[in-house]
């Protein structure tokens, strides 16, 4: 019998499984570097290399990045997924990852005067269930960085760091970042309203 969240009931678990074992085919010495140049997102190439709006999400720079990312996505991917449901959580993890990567593509360059060069990684797909469950449950504890705060502040902090960091040499993503950020904090938002909205109609013409 399957476990409350396996990779067959969860797909916050299901996704974090899908990276681990691209990370083990990155590992793989002599095809690794053709694996991640066939699937990484490289600006450059928007139009002509499509598949690599999703493709690059699987893929990370480091045992550390994948670690981090996927402890997470366990942690706010499945306490998301059982407040909207499996589909409205892929549905929020693959549009805030799929815009981080055209974000990080037009407002780099124009809006920064920053070269985007190619990026892998979770994290901006990750920013967007961060925040979507930031909208729904903002009072939520966490403890970041061994500190406890309400999960809004801790969304406010690492979005001013994002923010602050963008000029940066550090090689992160930042513009990606905050673009899957912002994709979350308007799909939470209308999850929050239809949500309401359905209850409020269970109590019209009672009395």
């Amino acid at each position: 019998m399957a476990g409350k969240d396996s990779i067959f009931t969860s797909p916050s678990m299901a996704i974090i499984s899908l990276c681990t074992l691209s990370f083990f085919l990155e590992m793989v010495p002599g095809i690794g570097y053709i694996y991640i140049d066939a699937f990484q997102f490289d600006p450059n190439y928007l139009v002509t290399r499509p598949w690599t709006l999703v493709t690059y999400i699987f893929l990370h720079n480091g045992l550390l990045h994948l670690l981090f990312n996927m402890l997470v996505l366990y942690f706010f991917g499945t306490a998301l997924e059982k407040r909207v449901g499996n589909r409205q959580l892929l549905a929020i993890f693959f549009t805030a990852g799929i815009l981080s990567a055209i974000g990080y593509t037009f407002l780099s360059r124009p809006v920064f005067n920053i070269s985007p060069v190619p990026m892998v990684g979770a994290s901006g797909a990750i920013y967007g269930v961060f925040a979507a469950l930031t909208m729904l449950e903002p009072d939520i504890r966490v403890y970041v960085y061994f500190v406890p705060m309400k999960l809004k502040y801790a969304l406010v902090l690492f979005a001013l760091l994002d923010f602050l960091m963008v000029n940066s040499s550090d090689m992160i993503a930042h513009t990606a970042h905050l673009s899957g950020l912002f994709v979350g904090l308007y799909m939470g938002l209308r999850i929050k309203k239809i949500q309401e909205n359905a209850l409020r109609s269970r109590y019209i013409g009672r009395w």
